[in-house]
């Protein structure tokens, strides 16, 4: 366990409906649950069911996963007014105080969703190259000022045509020197690396034995 002097790490996980970020969030929990003090909130605009997905998943126990029904644009509650996801962690904090890292899913949104620097500290945004290879070059906030941008469900590319290698040279002009990394978070294949870097970047302790054989 990290000593949280200042409260808890939060990672902003966005992307489009059916990028992966549920999938995401439940492949980080269980790899670093047994390493970190960990919780999650979920954004849906009418429902709570990635909440509900991640409790029957067992990726935490079901105290420390909290939905946030967001109403209207998804966007708007990780964004312009942050004050329900803001609650949901400090509520979240006061019931678990050693919180080493909060996981913070917004609802499916397109492009142009950014998390406020107020809500979280690091953000991942995550898309599929289901969408088509020409993503990465649309550009937005989530492609170009990510910390980190994932590149997901690479093992359906050869079924939708799409090309990882223009995926990649596209994603290198949009971000410069900002990382990124191409995943099949369903199989597993990218989960450490994920991991390693929000250990890293966040400032949480890391041992030799958690660093990943690839890196970022």
């Amino acid at each position: 366990m990290t000593n949280s002097l200042h409260g808890p790490l939060r990672v902003g996980i966005g992307g489009p409906v059916g990028s992966g970020k549920t999938a995401l969030t439940d492949a980080l929990c269980k790899h670093l649950r047994d390493r970190y003090e960990i919780a999650v909130v979920t954004n849906d605009i009418y429902t709570q069911e990635d909440a509900q997905f991640l409790t029957r998943s067992g990726a935490l126990s079901p105290d420390r996963i909290t939905g946030v029904e967001t109403g209207g644009c998804p966007h708007t509650a990780i964004r312009e007014d942050a004050s329900m996801n803001l609650a949901a962690i400090a509520d979240l904090s006061a019931k678990f105080p050693a919180l080493d890292l909060v996981i913070v899913e917004s609802g499916g949104d397109n492009l142009a969703a950014t998390f406020s620097p107020e809500l979280a500290d690091i953000t991942i945004y995550v898309i599929d190259v289901s969408a088509g290879d020409k993503i990465p070059r649309k550009g937005g906030p989530g492609i170009t000022r990510s910390d980190l941008l994932v590149i997901n469900k690479i093992d359906l590319a050869p079924l939708v045509g799409a090309d990882l290698g223009v995926m990649d040279r596209d994603a290198k002009m949009m971000r410069g020197d900002k990382p990124f990394v191409f995943t099949n978070i369903k199989n597993g294949d990218g989960v450490a690396i994920i991991a390693h870097f929000i250990a890293e970047t966040g400032g949480l302790e890391i041992s030799v034995a958690e660093s990943p054989a690839v890196r970022i």
